[in-house]
């Protein structure tokens, strides 16, 4: 890793502007490696150098990742004049710049769709999930308007396997869908139930591409409506169940190898 300032360290870890960490490093309060450091230029290995200030060892970190359960009526951005973003859930620690970049959503999730949501400050990661070429299959829990029986969820999930023509919608055009795989509860030993009987107006669906409003414009190609969508996994990693929507915690070590291959 390369090597970093010492005042953009302390600045990057919320010790205030670049103008108050040159004064809390001129104080003499601030240790490198046991040596009082006085050099607000001091370069920095964040692997392997030690800062103390005053008692307190200083835990660099480079990179954050998030996983949130995104409720709704809130937005995937970083800033929108209308609604309240992601961002606007996160506590005061989360709302600094980062030594690897800026926090920011890896996607997008609508702003009426729930669950998992990552955050992260590793473009690298970013783009390892989000590029088209990488495949990266998310999996949604759909409740659909109309109950379907047991004869169209058959042919839906043939439909939807061999790639839908999906219609347009607004200002997006019309695509052919990459293959999709449908799951219905009577496929899945009912983890779903439904009040219809052999019929169901909730399904799992895992797609490999993110078009705008895409789980929404499949379902009303073949004539039905989302009424309510939850994100629950994706790739490897899945929505943590404890979280509450609007909920949101770090990735624990083993989740970011996960994620990281």
């Amino acid at each position: 890793m390369k090597k970093e300032r010492l005042d953009k360290i302390l600045s990057h870890h919320g010790f205030g502007s670049r103008k108050d960490c040159k004064s809390l490093i001129h104080s003499g309060r601030v240790f490198v490696n046991g040596e009082t450091c006085t050099d607000c230029e001091f370069p920095i290995d964040t692997e392997v150098d030690v800062i103390r200030i005053d008692d307190e060892v200083l835990q660099i970190r480079e990179h954050v990742y998030i996983m949130m359960n995104k409720c709704q009526d809130v937005v995937s951005s970083t800033k929108d004049g209308l609604h309240k973003t992601v961002l606007d859930l996160l506590s005061s620690e989360y709302k600094i710049n980062f030594l690897g970049g800026d926090l920011h959503p890896i996607g997008r999730l609508d702003i009426d769709t729930e669950g998992l949501l990552l955050l992260t400050t590793d473009g690298k990661l970013t783009h390892t999930l989000t590029s088209p070429k990488n495949h990266v299959v998310k999996t949604y829990y759909a409740r659909l308007k109309n109950p379907v029986d047991i004869a169209n969820q058959k042919e839906y999930s043939a439909l939807f396997s061999s790639g839908l023509n999906v219609i347009a919608e607004g200002h997006e055009e019309a695509f052919v869908a990459k293959s999709a795989t449908l799951v219905w509860p009577n496929e899945n030993k009912c983890e779903y139930l439904t009040e219809f009987g052999d019929a169901s107006s909730e399904v799992m669906i895992s797609i490999s591409e993110g078009k705008y409003h895409q789980v929404k414009r499949m379902f009303a190609t073949v004539g039905n409506e989302v009424v309510f969508l939850k994100r629950i996994s994706v790739g490897p990693l899945s929505l943590d169940a404890g979280l509450k929507p609007g909920e949101y915690r770090e990735l624990t070590a083993d989740e970011i190898r996960l994620l990281l291959g």
